[in-house]
């Protein structure tokens, strides 16, 4: 008989188990939303403290991104941006759940719950345990790879779930502000931003200064704020995976002839010691013939002077005699 309630016993222990953590997660939602009753939010302080971390130049150069779609370009909040905005609106519970983990695959939620209005968005998806290594598929087994993996697959979801609870003019104010920063706020001159937008497109994207220049149209000297602007738009597209390099630039680039302008400076530098020598030739000769006729004439004066002396002693012996 004991048997038989020991084996009873641990064919429910697992039900048993799970119970006792729903109803401990059940305890601690209704202490959340216990509080966010207890202490409303104040939406203009919360604004307001969305908009001051916008004025964070760090914050500001990751907080939106873009991506192109149907021939045209669409903007929004980064997965930075939209983290800020939830953890200053306050009384919000946003994260990812892993529900289930099977062989080669893991089942996730995302989430975002608005404890004061009850409003809640969640985003039910699945990850293969599976990175793509050049043109093959590598299988993951290692735990901290998979959490990573999904992780990374969920971050996006995570960000589109606070974005449809947080009303969208919130969401608008503070892209504005993050604009507003990055044009107005730079201590680094235009040019070392340009270079440093380049190498980190080169290093981490493998995106030349050709294919930079064939996307915006022209050579980045001539680059302004808003171009860097959106170069940095396009980066954190990349970095959040909104979008592919081949999705903005083209895979092969054919190198152009040069303008007229840089021609005939390129043609004016390799003629330039040609003419340079032809001019000290020239002033070398010019010097030698002045040379020439100073000691011609010095010759003439010298020869003046002898014929003066030797007939002035003539003319002296004639007086004599």
């Amino acid at each position: 008989m004991s048997e038989l309630a020991t084996q009873y016993e641990q064919q429910n222990q697992p039900s048993t188990l799970a119970q006792a953590s729903s109803s401990r997660e059940m305890e601690e939602v209704k202490g959340q939303i216990f509080m966010a009753k207890q202490f409303p939010r104040n939406v203009y302080q919360a604004e307001q403290r969305i908009l001051d971390n916008c004025k964070r130049p760090n914050l500001a150069g990751q907080a939106v991104y873009s991506y192109p779609r149907g021939g045209q370009k669409v903007e929004g909040p980064s997965i930075r941006l939209a983290e800020v905005i939830a953890q200053n609106w306050g009384n919000l519970s946003f994260g990812i759940k892993e529900l289930e983990q099977k062989e080669g695959e893991s089942v996730a939620m995302a989430y975002a719950w608005d404890l004061e209005t009850n409003v809640r968005q969640e985003k039910v998806f699945t990850v293969k345990h599976t990175r793509k290594a050049g043109q093959q598929l590598k299988k993951l087994t290692d735990p901290r790879d998979i959490y990573e993996m999904v992780a990374n697959n969920g971050a996006r979801r995570v960000r589109a779930c606070i974005l449809g609870v947080i009303p969208g003019d919130i969401i608008d104010n503070a892209v504005e502000e993050c604009n507003r920063t990055l044009s107005g706020n730079n201590s680094k001159p235009l040019k070392d931003r340009i270079a440093e937008a380049l190498k980190a497109f080169k290093e981490k994207y493998k995106v030349t200064q050709e294919q930079i220049e064939e996307r915006f149209g022209y050579n980045v000297s001539a680059f302004t704020e808003r171009d860097v602007l959106d170069l940095i738009k396009i980066f954190n597209s990349l970095k959040d995976g909104m979008s592919k390099p081949e999705d903005w630039f083209s895979k092969e680039v054919k190198k152009e002839g040069k303008s007229d302008l840089s021609q005939s400076f390129n043609q004016q530098q390799k003629d330039k010691p040609k003419t340079d020598k032809k001019q000290s030739q020239q002033a070398n000769n010019k010097q030698k013939n002045t040379s020439t006729n100073v000691q011609e004439k010095m010759d003439d004066i010298t020869q003046y002077v002898t014929d003066s002396m030797e007939k002035s002693g003539d003319d002296n012996e004639s007086n004599s005699k």
